[in-house]
């Protein structure tokens, strides 16, 4: 009497609608009994609320406020420790009057190394005046003679704006415009470019551009007029100023009590400000967990926690099972994930 061989099992691997493949039973090490009796996947009763995938299914603009905000306190708190440590060291030297040794020079390089990697330390969140934004960190300066005292009088005027020796903007400049459309003017020419144009809470021209475009824009704007407002001919280089940083450690100084005392101050003066910016950015990141509270449905508790008895019974289970549970759990974490949502404690 012939034997037909059995064929070899098949394990469906559940993916997306349309992604399911077919796996040899034998490639996945389930042979004899333990291949032909695999657990399949239970399906989720229907009498139970629809669960939904905690850390793949939430809102991925709210993940990244929360991801930025935490990275931002990160790099705020780390400053602030160290300047309360500098604030120490400047107060000891004063006191003590001891020669310098080189220890408190060092502490303010480092410090100053440190701030100097703002933008990366804090993912690109925290701008030159400590303000918070999950939105890209832009650079506001003012171009020297593009104020509104020089740009108000005279008659009609054409300006050629070049930006970076290679963009060319036009600003047409009229009689009787106001201040706000005159910042109108310039913003709708540049912004194609990046740069944006408003009046400032001083009520002068200012323009912004993403701070990681500012080293290359800085030197390179260049102006050509009618003759009015600018020289005619050829494009003329104009200076461009950065509002000044809100903490500035490379002007700190130690050489002598005087200068120890002047950095001591502006020390104090910058931990007021990162312990103002510190309160502003976890005002943002409780409001980032509200939302996060006010967005998860009622009954997921009791679901996640039939999820988690499922998961601790297959798991237990050696086989594809067991393997299934483990990998679909892990699927989608990473560690910014998982600091986000511990952040929420």
């Amino acid at each position: 009497m012939q034997i037909s061989p059995q064929p070899t099992p098949t394990v469906i691997v559940p993916g997306g609608a349309g992604n399911a493949s077919a796996v040899d039973g034998t490639a996945l090490g389930l042979n004899g009994e333990n291949a032909a009796t695999a657990t399949p996947v239970n399906p989720t009763p229907t009498s139970a609320a629809p669960l939904r995938r905690g850390l793949t299914n939430m809102d991925q603009p709210l993940q990244g406020e929360i991801s930025g905000a935490q990275q931002a306190l990160d790099f705020l708190e780390q400053s602030a420790a160290q300047l309360r440590s500098l604030k120490a060291d400047l107060s000891a030297r004063l006191a003590s009057r001891q020669r310098a040794d080189g220890t408190l020079e060092a502490h303010v390089r480092q410090f100053s190394n440190s701030w100097r990697n703002r933008s990366q330390a804090s993912g690109g969140t925290l701008d030159s005046q400590l303000n918070f934004s999950n939105q890209a960190t832009t650079t506001r300066f003012n171009v020297r003679g593009m104020n509104l005292a020089n740009l108000r009088p005279g008659g009609r005027e054409v300006l050629a704006i070049s930006l970076g020796g290679q963009n060319l903007s036009s600003v047409v400049l009229e009689p009787g415009l106001t201040d706000q459309q005159i910042a109108q003017r310039f913003d709708t020419a540049l912004a194609p470019s990046g740069v944006r144009a408003t009046l400032g809470e001083d009520g002068q021209l200012e323009f912004t551009v993403a701070e990681s475009q500012w080293g290359n824009l800085r030197d390179t704007i260049a102006v050509q007029g009618g003759g009015q407002r600018f020289p005619t001919g050829q494009l003329n280089r104009v200076k461009a100023e950065a509002q000044a940083p809100v903490v500035d450690p490379d002007n700190w100084q130690t050489g002598d009590v005087e200068a120890i005392r002047t950095t001591l101050q502006q020390v104090l003066q910058a931990l007021a400000q990162v312990e103002r910016s510190i309160v502003s950015v976890q005002t943002a990141l409780n409001q980032a967990a509200a939302r996060v509270r006010n967005t998860v449905p009622s009954g997921t508790t009791d679901g996640m926690a039939q999820v988690a008895q499922n998961f601790v019974k297959d798991a237990k289970q050696p086989g594809y099972q067991s393997l299934l549970s483990i990998t679909s759990a892990l699927a989608g974490i990473s560690r910014e994930r998982v600091v986000s949502l511990l952040s929420l404690r």
